[in-house]
């Protein structure tokens, strides 16, 4: 998986919380070449993925 340093507010849902939650997170591009947003939860800190698209 290929990170970028850009950060930027995504949304995404906390499995831990079973919340939709804003979190900071930086831009990924999977094995299988999905672009997706990846950071903290801010409430419980478990990480939170939020798929974006096709690279």
């Amino acid at each position: 998986m290929v990170e970028t340093a850009e950060t930027a507010m995504y949304n995404g849902y906390c499995v831990k919380c079973k919340e939709k939650r804003d979190f900071q997170g930086t831009v990924a591009v999977s094995k299988t070449g999905m672009k997706m947003a990846k950071g903290p939860c801010p409430v419980c800190g478990t990480t939170v993925n939020r798929i974006l698209g096709k690279a």
